[in-house]
Formats: C-alpha cells, structure tokens, sequence
C-alpha cells in the first residue's frame, strides 16, 4: 500500500502550458466586457420603450409617431425601433425646450447651424422653425426618415429650408467638410453620448466643427447613463470652455454651452 501510494503521489502534476493563465485572464476580461456591453444595451433598449412615459403630457405617442409643439407649431415625428438613430430621445427634447425658452440667451435667427447625430431631426426641425439655417446630420441609413421628418415640419414655415447631409464621425472630415467652406455659428448634439465605440470620433467631430478661435459655440445635450459618458464628459471639458447651461435632476440630463480652448 506504501508503494502504491508513492507511486501515485509521483505521478507528474500536470501545469498549464506557459501563458496560459493569461489567456484566461483575457477571456475572463473579454467575457465581463461583453456582459457589459450587452447590459448597456438593455438599459437602452428598456429606455427606448419607457422614455416616452416621462414627457408626457406635452408628447403623445401612436403608431411610430410622436408628437411636439415647438415654436408656436406642431410638430410631428416618424420613428421606428430598428435602430436608435430612428428614435427620439430625451437629451433631443431637453434641448428643444431649452432653445425655445431662451432665445434671448440662445439667439438663432439666421444664424447657420450643424446638428451632428441629427437622428430624427426634432432638434433641427426646432432650429429652422426659430430662424435658423440648419445642415441636419447623420449616418447614411438614417437620412431617408431624417429627410422625410425634416421636410413634413418645415416645408412653408421656415425662412431657409434645412439641408441634410451624410457624416460619420471622425472620417474624412477635411476632404468632406473643410472648415472654410463649412462654418457654423452653432453645432447641435444631443443624446449622441452613450454605449457605442465612437466617442473619440465624436470627440474629434466636434473639435473639427468648433475649432479654437472659430466662435462656434457648441450646445451638447445629454442623459447620464453609463459611468463612459462621464468619463466622455470630463474628456471633453478638457478640450473644450465649458458652461453648463442647465441640469434636470429627475431626467438626469445635462445641457453645456461649449467652444474650444485656445
């Protein structure tokens, strides 16, 4: 029994192969990224269909369409639950009331003005109804609804019909829009902070629209969701002169005032 024994005890230990355990600790990492990722999305997904419960009663909802009053007009919006471009979200509406009840402080008339990550379009469709010359942008296969939004709202309202135009943050933003022959008194983003991997385009869509000694004032309106949008947040104060415009406790919604540092 003594040497049976032994002999088991001397058996080889078998030992993981060398860098095993960090490919491990890799996985572990990439597993808990991916958990991450995916509760992101069901925060969004659950927000997408609860939001419209916190607006009411000034916005009503039926069959893919919401609708405003902004500006003395009402407002109708088409959306659809394909993608969250497609969808209005409540930074867009908070930004809306802002520039509607401060026109003194935020004055459009006639003023050229880029909305980036225009989704919908209510925000633009508020800025021409105020007098604005609006370039509503998006990604590609957002344009059509944006398009039909903006032209269902301001068709016969507006002193300048608003343009609509194709961008993806960060990329070819010299060839596509060079700064001297796209300049804007004010840029528009709001809600365009949240759970996607482009926050550093962003970032540099934003300074390439407002950059230094260029006096575009940048309005940036957004829900806190994810500890990333304060992470985003204290990013962009570094890069940019910061005023917070206004905070909504309830909606956890913040609205800057922003032109980039000299």
């Amino acid at each position: 029994m003594l040497m049976e024994r032994s002999s088991a005890l001397s058996q080889p230990v078998r030992q993981k192969p060398p860098g095993k355990k960090r490919e491990d600790d890799k996985e572990v990492e990439e597993e808990g990224t991916a958990i991450k990722v995916l509760t992101d999305q069901r925060v969004m997904a659950k927000e997408a269909l609860s939001r419209r419960n916190l607006w009411e009663p000034s916005v009503y909802y039926a069959r893919g369409n919401e609708s405003f009053h902004f500006a003395g007009h009402d407002i109708s919006i088409r959306e659809s639950m394909d993608t969250y471009g497609a969808l209005i979200w409540p930074g867009a509406i908070a930004l809306c009331q802002f520039l509607e009840n401060n026109q003194q402080q935020v004055n459009l008339m006639d003023k050229a003005v880029l909305e980036i990550g225009a989704g919908t379009g209510l925000a633009s469709i508020v800025a021409s109804l105020l007098g604005a010359w609006v370039t509503a942008t998006d990604l590609p296969d957002i344009l059509s609804n944006l398009t039909f939004n903006l032209l269902r709202n301001t068709r016969g309202r507006c002193r300048y019909t608003p343009q609509v135009v194709a961008l993806s943050w960060g990329q070819d933003l010299d060839r596509d829009f060079p700064y001297a022959s796209y300049h804007y008194d004010f840029v528009l983003a709001a809600d365009v902070v949240y759970h996607h991997d482009c926050l550093e385009e962003l970032l540099k869509t934003m300074h390439h629209f407002c950059p230094p000694g260029s006096q575009t004032t940048l309005l940036w309106a957004n829900k806190i969701r994810f500890q990333s949008d304060l992470r985003f947040t204290e990013c962009f104060k570094s890069h940019f002169n910061t005023t917070l415009l206004t905070e909504l406790p309830q909606q956890e919604i913040r609205i800057y005032k922003a032109m980039a540092k000299e």
